[in-house]
């Protein structure tokens, strides 16, 4: 028996991951479009976003878990009912719980997986991506510099260089500052590096260059210059230091957030239905499990196929999940209700199990009186 529980645990593990890794797929290529602007404006390498594109996985298998779960389990029972093996099962003496258990343990196993990136693995990566995608967006040099194209990175300054050599070192350089509107300064210069000055405000380092500044009279002041510094400080917004969002921190940052900061205090409400939901939403793995065992268990047995069932089955598995979305967002504006991030989905687990449990109408046939017998 043993050995038939293990065969059944199997069949719905292979499909589990290989719905898994195609809804994550799908979810990373989406989330990939939100981040091309780190390759098209930050003029980060491809392997820069594919790992921030990977950071951005547990979040988002923890979304599509539950729904993975409902599948896999759905395509596995569905194809032992399509050929016979679940009647040869019941014929044989084996009773429903036994085919129903290996299920319910590999949606516990899919559960305590799903607790493990909520609790552990979703906030360490999502707050390494923030860190990397904040680093990557205050490279003042990437986003100043673009080989031969005029850049305009703040109202009035307009920025030129031919060729960014090795080091970063910029060849053939022009800049417009037009800062002061009655009197613009253009700067020239052969060479020039980006560094940040020891306050840290960031700079052109120019060598060989020079400096023209128009008169009112017409004519123009021009000055030689070896090495000319401009800072750029007043061209530059000042750059904010990114806050760890509700998704990138762990149990003890969202029921115990640091009141003393203003964000946290705006948000705490906002942390306490992140954090039960990161604690709840691990439920929703067995009870989409049992509503595929009751679509495909319960009631009639058919000999045509159980398509009707499996559309009302997943009808209702999507119903589930944005149910629970909705009261998660719910959460956010009124606290009293996070019980129920707890609440429904065992709740949808009872039902399910209840429908489970259904007596079932004999069907005529070998295969039915096998099951029959079985019951």
């Amino acid at each position: 028996m043993k050995a038939l529980q293990a065969y059944l645990f199997r069949q719905g593990m292979v499909p589990l991951l290989a719905i898994l890794g195609g809804l994550a797929g799908v979810a990373i290529l989406t989330q990939g479009l939100n981040q091309l602007d780190l390759i098209v404006d930050q003029r980060q390498s491809a392997l820069a976003f594919i790992w921030v594109t990977l950071l951005s996985m547990p979040q988002l298998i923890s979304l599509i878990m539950p729904l993975a779960v409902f599948f896999a389990v759905t395509y596995a029972v569905n194809r032992m009912h399509t050929e016979s093996e679940i009647a040869v099962a019941f014929a044989a003496g084996v009773s429903p719980w036994q085919i129903v258990s290996p299920i319910l343990k590999l949606a516990s196993v899919a559960a305590l997986a799903h607790l493990a990136v909520n609790v552990l693995i979703q906030p360490a990566s999502y707050r390494e991506m923030r860190e990397t995608v904040h680093a990557m967006r205050s490279d003042f040099a990437a986003s100043l510099v673009r080989a031969g194209e005029f850049t305009t990175p703040a109202d009035g300054l307009t920025f030129y260089a031919r060729e960014v050599g090795a080091g970063g070192v910029l060849r053939d350089l022009f800049i417009d500052d037009r800062r002061n509107t009655n009197r613009p300064t253009t700067y020239t210069a052969r060479f020039g590096l980006i560094r940040k000055t020891p306050a840290g405000i960031p700079a052109v380092v120019m060598q060989q260059g020079q400096i023209q500044q128009p008169k009112p009279d017409g004519s123009v002041d021009l000055l030689d210059f070896d090495q000319y510094t401009l800072e750029l400080g007043a061209f530059v917004s000042a750059e904010d230091d990114y806050v760890l969002k509700p998704s990138d921190r762990f149990l003890a940052e969202l029921f115990f957030p640091d009141l003393i900061y203003y964000y946290d205090q705006r948000n705490a409400d906002r942390f306490l239905a992140e954090g039960h939901h990161r604690l709840s939403s691990p439920l929703l793995d067995p009870a989409l499990a049992l509503i595929a065992l009751a679509g495909l268990l319960a009631g009639d047995f058919s000999r045509r196929g159980y398509g009707q069932r499996i559309a009302v089955a997943a009808a209702a598995a999507l119903t589930v999940r944005i149910f629970a979305l909705g009261i998660q967002a719910a959460c956010v504006d009124e606290p009293a209700l996070n019980p129920l991030q707890y609440v429904f989905p065992l709740a949808v687990s009872v039902v399910a199990f209840w429908m489970l449990q259904a007596p079932r109408k004999p069907a005529q046939g070998p295969a039915a009186a096998g099951l029959t017998m079985a019951r």
